[in-house]
């Protein structure tokens, strides 16, 4: 069976689904039902795993795309693709279910009533697009997969978001389209260069041997990923884009999509440019530590929620890319896990504090103080 074919394939043709039916409600349970059929095909996936296989990537599938440039669908996971897959898979009905209303244009602070159904399938467009860039074993259709994201994500920006909502997600496509571009370069060249007719990562791997050259494309591959993730100084998009984001779409935007960045530089930068990665290290984990200590001390002075919660995450991003770069088994494994944990962590936050601003009508941290004897059990799974 075609599983990671089909886990993409089950929520765009939920999507359509949803985008078809009449009744906003039942557009969101059946969004909700989707999402719960692809959690469950991940879970099947995930129990026939094996981590004692000495194949490089299981569930593997590899077809034609466009013979004549080496082009293949070409898609399969490995550990830390599963579990990132794993991560979206969890979080998906967890935000479809905590913005049930968020396009109903009810609620303190919400938007204009909008087209529920839109939303509820670019959720679902989004969740294809996320496990895809995580499955893709074919450089070019990770590639392809890496900008498609943007487009849900700047709609569910621009239309469902806050009083900013055009400036900040303008602001987001277009540093992750200059990264992107970069990016496209860099593959273009990678295939060029590698002279293997293709562009199927097994085959590429340590493919380019020149020091020189590998420098170039890594900095092609590594400043797109590091807008991605973000990393200092890549960051600015970040705080706009998840303050004025719908907090269902903030989970999804600082839980999952940024992964891609640090999980590119994990799967790509490291293994496509060892050489290149050992000589750029310093400047890196440099990079890093800034990152770590700038997005804790921003965060301190923020009076708004969910910009706080963003700065933090610039900072967490920076011990992530710091075990990336380490370059030892540990740190790797270690950067993996933080991945995962603060998927879950920042998602709950993002949710918590979307919860207070559709009942109070503010993101402003001043406007709640007192909340926690009104709200003792929301208040105490804030702290935890």
């Amino acid at each position: 069976m075609p599983w990671l074919s089909t886990l993409m394939a089950v929520p765009v043709l939920g999507a359509v689904g949803v985008s078809l039916v009449k009744s906003d409600k039942l557009a969101k349970q059946l969004a909700l039902a989707v999402s719960l059929v692809v959690l469950a095909l991940t879970g099947a996936i995930a129990a026939q795993f094996s981590p004692a296989s000495p194949a490089r990537f299981q569930f593997v599938e590899v077809y034609e795309w466009i013979p004549r440039f080496g082009v293949h669908y070409g898609v399969g996971v490995d550990g830390i693709a599963l579990v990132l897959i794993a991560l979206s898979a969890i979080l998906v009905p967890i935000v479809i279910l905590a913005s049930w209303h968020d396009a109903d244009g009810s609620g303190a602070a919400a938007p204009p009533k909008r087209s529920v159904k839109t939303y509820f399938a670019l959720l679902l467009v989004l969740e294809a697009m996320m496990i895809g860039v995580f499955a893709a074993t074919d450089v070019f259709l990770f590639y392809v997969f890496f900008e498609a994201m943007l487009i849900p994500m700047y709609f569910m920006i621009g239309s469902y978001g806050g009083a900013q909502r055009s400036y900040a997600a303008v602001k987001f496509l277009l540093y992750s389209l200059f990264g992107g571009l970069l990016m496209l370069v860099a593959v273009i060249a990678l295939y060029v260069v590698a002279g293997k007719n293709t562009f199927m990562f097994p085959e590429l791997i340590a493919a380019v041997q020149d020091p020189t050259t590998q420098k170039w494309l890594f900095a092609g591959f590594f400043i797109a990923f590091a807008v991605k993730a973000p990393l200092w100084p890549f960051h600015t998009w970040l705080p706009d884009a998840a303050a004025q984001a719908p907090a269902g779409a903030a989970v999804l935007l600082v839980g999952v999509l940024d992964k891609v960045g640090t999980y590119g530089m994990l799967r790509f930068c490291l293994e496509l440019f060892p050489e290149a990665s050992k000589f750029f290290t310093p400047l890196v984990i440099v990079l890093a530590v800034v990152g770590i200590v700038y997005g804790a001390i921003v965060a301190i002075g923020q009076t708004d929620m969910k910009r706080l919660i963003a700065y933090t995450s610039i900072s967490h991003f920076g011990f992530i890319a710091l075990g990336v770069f380490a370059m030892t088994t540990n740190a790797g494994a270690g950067a993996t896990l933080y991945m995962v944990n603060h998927g879950f962590s920042t998602g709950a936050l993002f949710l918590i504090a979307g919860f207070l601003i559709y009942r109070r009508g503010s993101s402003r941290i001043a406007d709640y103080g007192g909340v926690q004897k009104v709200a003792p059990l929301l208040a105490g799974t804030f702290l935890i």
